[in-house]
């Protein structure tokens, strides 16, 4: 992988962090702010959609519309999930865990349906980073999974883990083989989504509107946020990047979280973590170099 494309990773998982922070702040809200931040999105990357169908086009095929329309369902079911988990869970665990199941499943897929070539140090590189993932979910004490309370959040981050890795697969797809711009490929499944909800959330307006209060500002940068760190994750993608190495390099963003908890949160953190960090820095540079 390329360092340009490395950098566009890199960036996609600072805002990819940053928005799963601020949806931890509403998580209580439930589904309605999953259709309050998509419904944002769409109304924010408009202008940048309607200008690239005017000057470039898109092709509208029916392997291009199935993509799109699986797309849509499994980040649906991805963010209605992320939100529940976020409801009954903690961050620190649910967003490792499922971080790290993402990337190591949709890496297997990516050797066994799109046939990407397996280097030696790019698969050390993943084992790197989902070793260092699953450090910072546990704090290096992998008993803790012992406790029957903390499976509550592995199970929810396992099923988030298990839609991240289909979405990145059909997503790679998209891009990679029907070659769809990924900011048009993005916007449309974000679209889908919200059609998709807006009979649901419709038909209870006021009492959602109601759930919603106080939350706009956090759906607007959430909307800002989301697509953004993804079409970034695309944009590798189709520039050449394997997805076997970009999956498990977007996993910098818990090292990311981890260090922003330690320096401007003042959460503790222990050797665990630290080394989880140092594993995961190791990785990225692996891939980067694979």
């Amino acid at each position: 992988m390329s360092y340009a494309s490395l950098l566009l990773v890199v960036l996609a998982a600072m805002a990819h962090a940053t928005w799963n922070l601020l949806a931890k702040r509403a998580a209580m809200v439930g589904p309605v702010f999953v259709f309050a931040y998509g419904m944002c999105s769409v109304l924010l990357y408009a202008p940048w959609v309607l200008w690239i169908l005017m000057t470039e086009g898109m092709d509208w095929t029916w392997p291009v519309v199935l993509c799109i329309f699986a797309s849509g369902l499994l980040h649906l079911a991805y963010s209605l999930c992320l939100q529940r988990g976020y409801q009954v869970a903690d961050l620190s665990v649910v967003y490792p865990i499922a971080r790290g199941t993402g990337p190591l499943l949709s890496t297997m897929g990516a050797f066994i349906l799109l046939h990407e070539p397996a280097t030696t140090t790019g698969i050390i590189g993943m084992l790197c980073v989902v070793g260092g993932v699953l450090l910072i979910a546990t704090q290096g004490r992998l008993s803790l999974f012992r406790q029957p309370h903390a499976w509550v959040g592995v199970r929810w981050g396992v099923l988030i883990g298990l839609f991240i890795a289909a979405y990145t697969v059909v997503d790679a797809y998209g891009v990679k083989v029907l070659l769809l711009m990924p900011v048009l490929f993005d916007w449309f499944t974000c679209a889908t989504r919200s059609v998709i909800m807006a009979p649901h959330i419709l038909s209870r307006r006021a009492q959602n509107w109601e759930a919603m209060r106080g939350y706009w500002g956090l759906a607007w940068m959430v909307g800002i946020l989301s697509p953004l760190g993804y079409i970034l994750v695309l944009y590798a993608l189709r520039n050449g990047a394997p997805l076997s190495l970009v999956a498990p390099a977007r996993e910098m963003s818990m090292m990311l979280g981890t260090l922003a908890g330690m320096f401007l949160l003042r959460e503790k953190v222990g050797v665990g973590r630290l080394l989880g960090c140092l594993a995961i820095l190791a990785g990225v540079i692996l891939l980067g170099s694979s």
